[in-house]
């Protein structure tokens, strides 16, 4: 059967989101949106582009088998505008990466940060955050807007996004411009969208004979990261969930607040 749809399949189909199959597996190694014979695309350039990825490596390696060597296309749904079309991919992919499909998808869906698979947790703390405006310890507020979204589609590409918060602290931990106040913080709060989303407390731990809690960021002079663990539930009862829009100044480039 030629792999491609006629014209009138096409006008009925309009936008779609679509699965490539290895099909000796039960789970998709892509996911997709397109209009057209944008399904059978990815397999045509696989055979006829000199070009290297993670999708034309699967593509290639079922090809080469004895047996089972064409990859299955699935059509997933169909009839949609080109907007529906790239939320209905997106929650596929976010839904497909959280359970383990591994993917070879080079990005993330669309707007898959902001309106993404959220635990019941984000979604209060995005829709329902009361004001912060008391600090009642020592605290640094890092802003990790732009390292959370790069660490979060890392790990979403190396299939290891197992826990919300070690994401976190994975993009709190390092690598900030910060000064000698630094030694005086109690308790490092992650900022995500204004929103407090986690509360460490900074500990010290022996590294090579020598106790610290900040160091400097191999290959990153005036950068510093910390040792951390999440703070204790009566501390993080204080701030957690709790906004700080409300005290930050449009245009303020500076991801490090010492105070409100």
């Amino acid at each position: 059967m030629k792999n491609s749809f006629d014209e009138k399949t096409i006008h009925q189909l309009k936008a779609y989101v679509y699965a490539l199959f290895d099909p000796l597996e039960n789970r998709p190694f892509y996911i997709g949106k397109g209009r057209g014979n944008r399904v059978f695309q990815h397999v045509e350039g696989a055979i006829l582009e000199d070009k290297e990825s993670n999708k034309y490596d699967k593509i290639r390696n079922i090809r080469a088998r004895t047996e089972n060597n064409r990859v299955r296309h699935s059509v997933i749904r169909h009839g949609m505008s080109d907007e529906v079309a790239f939320e209905v991919e997106s929650s596929l992919i976010d839904l497909a990466n959280r359970t383990g499909a591994n993917l070879t998808n080079e990005v993330t869906g669309h707007n898959s940060i902001e309106n993404g698979m959220m635990s019941t947790d984000e979604i209060m703390r995005k829709y329902n955050a009361q004001p912060l405006n008391k600090l009642l310890h020592n605290v640094v507020i890092i802003n990790i807007n732009k390292k959370y979204k790069k660490v979060r589609e890392e790990a979403l590409q190396r299939n290891t996004e197992n826990s919300i918060k070690d994401l976190i602290y994975e993009s709190v931990k390092q690598a900030w411009v910060i000064g000698k106040r630094r030694d005086q913080v109690e308790y490092v709060l992650a900022e995500f969208k204004g929103i407090i989303v986690e509360v460490y407390e900074v500990v010290e731990v022996s590294v090579n004979g020598q106790f610290e809690k900040w160091y400097q960021v191999l290959g990153n002079k005036n950068r510093w990261g910390f040792h951390g663990k999440k703070a204790t539930d009566q501390v993080r009862s204080v701030y957690i969930n709790k906004s700080i829009s409300h005290h930050k100044k449009r245009g303020a480039a500076n991801p490090i607040r010492y105070n409100l």
